[in-house]
């Protein structure tokens, strides 16, 4: 079985910790996890959250526009890893 979640990948670590706290404030369950190497950009953090909470993460990002975001993604590593741009 697959585990396809959301990440948010940023430039800078303190935009990571600062959308971190802003994700968990709005209850989303999130986590700073390594960035896969699959999008080989920003600082080396991003943040890891369940995909039914995609919408949410992005206009919590909406709202408190922390900066520096690479982007967001739906992210499968199960077998050959595959990240998608949402």
């Amino acid at each position: 079985m697959e585990e396809t979640f959301g990440i948010a990948a940023f430039r800078s670590r303190q935009q990571v910790f600062r959308f971190d706290s802003a994700l968990r404030r709005g209850g989303i369950a999130a986590r700073i996890i390594s960035t896969p190497r699959e999008i080989q950009v920003g600082c080396g953090l991003s943040i890891q959250f369940d995909m039914k909470d995609m919408q949410k993460a992005m206009d919590i990002y909406r709202r408190n526009n922390p900066g520096n975001l690479i982007g967001f993604y739906r992210f499968t590593p199960a077998g050959r890893p595959r990240i998608t741009p949402v």
